[in-house]
């Protein structure tokens, strides 16, 4: 009768939860908060390392493409620049090609023409073949954007001219340019060289007869 009592009081001790059971409460009836599972924690933080080590690798990768995208950039931003200096060079060194090929023929005109003096005394005969030979090659200028300046009688405009005499004369008006000793061109609209003229300046007696005369 001892022994049945016992074993009920022992099976009774075995379902009652024990510390660190799933829901044991203490003496004073408070829930005791349950230990975590190291191994699920491990598991975790091994699957957040691996993240952050697989960005890290992407990004180091990322990187190691750019400095190689900036290498080659600097690369062929040093050929460019080698390329533009070296036909810039050639440019200058042969920029005149074209127009001293197109006056080879008239050198070749102007040896014809004297090796036919040598031959001929026609004087009007190779003065015609000079003035062939001139309008050829103001022709070949014209090509390349020079124009000749048109100074005879027109105002005197220092932008265009330049006076390297004064003259007074009763056929010409006032800063009226009287004779041209050098032909002054233009190359595409700007001034390639001024025409040197004598321009007419009237005295002051000379304007006053002027005067006298018109009234």
């Amino acid at each position: 009768m001892i022994k049945k009592e016992k074993h009920a009081s022992m099976e009774g001790q075995e379902d009652e939860p024990k510390e660190g059971d799933v829901g044991f409460k203490s003496a004073g009836g408070e829930a005791v908060e349950e230990t975590p599972d190291l191994t699920v924690v491990r598991s975790e933080d091994d699957k957040r390392v691996a993240e952050l080590e697989a960005r890290l690798e992407e990004v180091k990768k990322q990187a190691d493409e750019n400095y190689d995208r900036y290498l080659r950039a600097v690369a062929e931003l040093d050929n460019f620049r080698k390329r533009s200096v070296r036909e810039k060079a050639e440019a200058i060194k042969y920029g005149n090609e074209n127009l001293l090929r197109d006056i080879l023929p008239l050198l070749d005109g102007i040896d014809r023409a004297l090796q036919h003096a040598d031959n001929s005394r026609d004087f009007d005969a190779f003065k015609d073949g000079l003035q062939m030979l001139r309008g050829q090659f103001f022709g070949c200028l014209k090509k390349y954007g020079v124009e000749q300046i048109d100074s005879l009688e027109k105002d005197f405009d220092p932008n265009l001219h330049e006076a390297v005499m004064q003259v007074d004369s009763d056929q010409f008006d006032d800063n009226k340019i009287v004779d041209e000793f050098e032909k002054g061109y233009m190359l595409n609209g700007r001034l390639l060289r001024p025409a040197k003229v004598s321009v007419c300046k009237k005295s002051s007696s000379g304007c006053e007869d002027k005067k006298e005369s018109e009234t």
